[in-house]
């Protein structure tokens, strides 16, 4: 799709100023950017004063066709045609009643429509000839543009009939034929020209409505792109700072009971309490990056995959939990997102192991990757539901964002997660991520 660039100056398009001078499109030319600028201020003061055209085009049209006949009062002398010539009190009501109705040509066209034509009748009745017969065709042609579209054939067949009642009236000048070519051929233009301007109007407003209903779908796009991305910054700092507040929880209790005991074991206490935590401020820093509009400093590391998933036991075990870990499968072979997805499902819900279970708990954990599927199960020896007071204990229904959080990541692989006490004692989570890719449409679903 290519975009055009106009003028400032004429309102042409910036290519045509490119084109060799003979070639100039007609929207260049002067006297058209002339005619634009017009057009667009007359539009703007009939916006603001509506009655102010319609009054103009009353005077106009007195002036150019009513006051020729006041003053000379004669009709044309090649029709030959027997003319009543009436008193100007006579032809000033008549012309009255052709022009004064189109004051109202807007407002209400397909009544000032039937005035005129009505008068128009009546003047050829008393073969009264009038240059203010021209007020006929405006009123049609202002029917044909604001006027309801089921009235215009009705309009244009009393058109035909007063126009063929016209022609038998003056037929003793010219043929009756010629007399009615000329006259039908007068009254195609007001409505052609009323079709034209009103298919015009409509292709216009139809353009604008669709820019606005472009620019709505656009913010739109933007809200739920906006909520998605905060939706997911949500996602992945609480699984960041979860974790690790966690297992730095889990340390400082540890250290607190080594202390007295050995110092030298709470001196590595303290030394891991600072390394997770300085990893943690890392990831906060990588995650919150991304909001920023200009990022400057350090490198930023890849998002996590399965080969972090040995650190992220140790870091567990450091905490006090003793942890295995076993896969099966090759993890190597899943791509970045579904790596970082099991590396998130398996942060998780170590983090809740130690959490609930407290450091003194056993956790197994087993990965297992085939071609078609990702299986993930992490078992621990805590108390079971609600088997236990404080946060060793959890609450039987009571879901986190944690639990939730692992349950959308597993949609994007069209997986599910399960979580619930174990028998006798402990806890398990299971998730299960489908890697089958989506079965390719016959041509009979693409026909269908």
């Amino acid at each position: 799709m290519t975009t055009m660039t106009t003028d400032e100056t004429t309102g042409a398009p910036a290519s045509s100023r490119t084109q060799p001078a003979g070639l100039e499109p007609l929207w260049g030319h002067p006297l058209v950017a002339w005619l634009a600028r017009a057009g667009r201020l007359l539009r703007r003061l009939d916006q603001d004063h509506p009655w102010a055209l319609d009054t103009a085009v009353v005077a106009v049209v007195f002036l150019m066709f009513c006051v020729p006949d006041l003053v000379h009062g004669e009709g044309p002398h090649d029709l030959r045609l027997k003319i009543t010539r009436l008193p100007p009190a006579g032809t000033l009501l008549l012309q009255a009643g052709l022009v004064l109705p189109l004051w109202w040509r807007r407002r209400a066209p397909s009544a000032a429509f039937a005035v005129i034509a009505t008068v128009f009748v009546t003047q050829w009745i008393m073969m009264v000839w009038l240059r203010a017969d021209v007020a006929l065709l405006i009123a049609l042609y202002s029917l044909t543009l604001h006027g309801r579209l089921r009235h215009l054939p009705w309009a244009c067949a009393v058109m035909a009939g007063v126009l063929g009642f016209a022609a038998v009236q003056i037929s003793a000048g010219p043929f009756l034929g010629d007399a009615m070519f000329f006259l039908f051929c007068a009254a195609t233009a007001p409505v052609a020209l009323g079709l034209a301007l009103r298919i015009r109007r409509a292709h216009v407003a139809a353009l604008h409505e669709r820019a606005v209903r472009l620019e709505i779908e656009r913010d739109q796009r933007s809200e739920l792109a906006a909520a998605a991305e905060r939706a997911r910054v949500a996602r992945e700092m609480h699984d960041i700072v979860g974790h690790n507040l966690s297992v730095i929880i889990g340390l400082a209790d540890g250290g607190a009971y080594a202390t007295e005991l050995s110092p030298q074991r709470g001196k590595e206490a303290l030394e891991l309490i600072a390394g997770t935590g300085r990893q943690a401020l890392g990831e906060m820093r990588r995650m919150l990056g991304v909001l920023r509009d200009h990022q400057e400093g350090p490198e930023y590391s890849p998002q996590p995959g399965v080969a972090d998933l040995d650190g992220l036991c140790e870091r567990v075990r450091a905490a006090g939990p003793r942890v295995t870990y076993r896969t099966s499968g090759d993890l190597e072979a899943l791509d970045r997102g579904a790596q970082l997805t099991v590396y998130r499902i398996v942060q998780e819900a170590l983090t809740n192991t130690l959490k609930h279970a407290g450091p003194h708990t056993c956790a197994r954990l087993h990965v297992a990757v085939d071609p078609a599927a990702v299986r993930i199960q992490v078992q621990d020896t805590g108390p079971a539901a609600g088997a236990g007071p404080g946060p060793a204990g959890r609450p039987p229904g009571e879901e986190g964002h944690g639990l939730a959080g692992m349950r959308e990541r597993a949609a994007l692989y069209d997986g599910t997660v399960t979580a619930g006490p174990r028998p006798g004692e402990g806890w398990t989570v299971e998730a299960l991520l489908n890697l089958a890719p989506l079965p390719a449409l016959s041509p009979e679903g693409l026909s269908s």
